[in-house]
């Protein structure tokens, strides 16, 4: 056949390298990572946004009480837990123990106070 159409087995310089690599599937698994997210509903969104509020606040008042820096340049951490203040019977309880726990703080006693109240405000509302 003259003329006519060969087929050949060579392949054009255009693809010679083009070539298909398959993986296993165990391969694939071991290089991704996943990771889970949660979702809320709205109204749980708003209660963590509420908390998260007042536990930012919290932490910035404590701050203020306890504004000088000790030897290790760090100020003195207080930890207060939220959870457990609401877990007390009732707000004499709950003033007494924030009392005690705060009592050296470097701020005069007014500001303590202040401070107390304005922490059993705010965890009434969560």
């Amino acid at each position: 056949m003259e003329g006519g159409g060969v087929l050949t087995a060579e392949r054009s310089p255009a693809r010679a390298n083009l070539h298909v690599a398959f993986t296993e599937k165990g391969e694939v698994k071991e290089r991704r990572e996943k990771f889970l997210t949660a979702k809320y509903g709205s109204h749980q969104m708003s209660l963590i946004r509420k908390r998260l509020a007042v536990e930012m606040w919290l932490f910035d008042e404590l701050q203020k009480l306890y504004e000088t820096v000790n030897e290790t340049g760090k100020g003195r951490e207080v930890d207060v837990d939220i959870d457990e203040i609401l877990d007390m019977d009732n707000d004499d309880v709950r003033r007494s123990f924030l009392q005690e726990l705060l009592a050296d703080a470097k701020k005069p006693p007014h500001d303590v106070k202040k401070f107390i109240n304005d922490l059993l405000e705010k965890a009434k509302t969560l």
